[in-house]
């Protein structure tokens, strides 16, 4: 990171997971990286919940409290005019952390100084549906699973349920970490008729459109165009694949900038670290067991299982504040 990131990060630090009251309270200017403008002071709902706390993380968040918002604790369907073949029942996470490899653990009443000892990893996933709106859908009324956070195209977050809790995103990471489905339509082969269906140019450039199939966004802000944050295609092999994919927003990066941080903030056994191979790039294949149960800090789903390769190839590791080799 360049020394004036590292300005940045600092700065941010001491702003980001500071623990607020029940009432919301407006904060100080803070500076988005890489953007030589200060940010307007975070509007009403920019506070993540840990054990019932309230922490600014000072980018705009929707709770499953809020008008709009995603409750992953509900066990109603959240879409109830568009019912699964199989119906669902019962919770979508487990309540408190359990961790079955030697670790703490805590129950669903836990304070957050108990929560801090447990969670220690940051599991970025792609959502492979477009839209939290979907992903929400696809995840609680169809597979009977939950994430913490959503990220949607323009840059809201939604947090489904507290921090406290076990969401089921990520199998072997899920009692020690938090997720979050970022929306985007994922990689392909080289070639793939999906860039199709996701994809046009328009007189500005390239810009990702959502498919009828896969129903309306729910975006927020009201005409957000999401073009990817580089024109071009970016390729690469995770896996073994290989695979092509469009970047995300930057939209999307500057949320996901401020998510880490609050993050690490507020789990300070969670370090802004991610898993790099020898040559110090980051690692594109899944840790071994061994390497996976020493590991503390950010993860792609590929580097949990060799089944996955969200984020994808365009994902920029280095977007994130901080992020050293551990």
């Amino acid at each position: 990171m360049s020394s004036r990131r590292d300005v940045l990060a600092l700065a941010a630090l001491g702003l980001a997971g500071a623990c607020a009251g029940p009432r919301r309270q407006q904060r100080a200017p803070v500076h988005v990286p890489d953007d030589p403008t200060p940010a307007a002071a975070p509007p009403t709902g920019s506070e993540i919940v840990v054990c019932g706390e309230r922490h600014d993380i000072h980018t705009p968040v929707v709770l499953w409290s809020d008008p709009g918002g995603y409750d992953a604790t509900s066990t109603a369907l959240a879409f109830p005019s568009a019912p699964p073949p199989e119906p669902i029942e019962g919770l979508r996470y487990a309540p408190g952390r359990t961790r079955s490899d030697g670790g703490a653990s805590c129950g669903p009443d836990a304070t957050h100084a108990e929560l801090a000892r447990v969670v220690d990893q940051f599991v970025l996933h792609y959502d492979a549906c477009g839209s939290s709106r979907r992903c929400f859908q696809v995840l609680h009324d169809r597979r009977k699973l939950s994430v913490h956070f959503m990220l949607d195209l323009d840059g809201t977050l939604y947090q489904t349920l507290d921090l406290v809790h076990t969401c089921w995103h990520a199998r072997q990471a899920n009692p020690r970490s938090i997720g979050v489905e970022i929306a985007h339509p994922g990689a392909f082969a080289p070639g793939s008729d999906e860039f199709a269906r996701w994809y046009e140019r328009d007189a500005q450039g390239m810009r990702q459109v959502v498919p009828e199939t896969a129903g309306a966004t729910g975006l927020r802000t009201p005409g957000f165009v999401a073009r990817p944050a580089r024109p071009d295609p970016v390729r690469g092999v995770v896996q073994g694949q290989d695979l092509v994919q469009y970047d995300f927003t930057e939209a999307q990066y500057r949320a996901l900038w401020f998510l880490s941080l609050g993050l690490t903030r507020v789990f300070p056994r969670l370090p802004l670290a991610v898993p790099h191979d020898a040559d110090g790039r980051v690692r594109q294949r899944v840790l071994r067991d061994d390497e996976f149960a020493r590991f503390r800090g950010l993860l792609g789903h590929h580097h949990v299982s060799d089944a996955k390769t969200d984020p994808g190839p365009a994902f920029d590791w280095s977007r994130l504040p901080g992020v050293v080799r551990p």
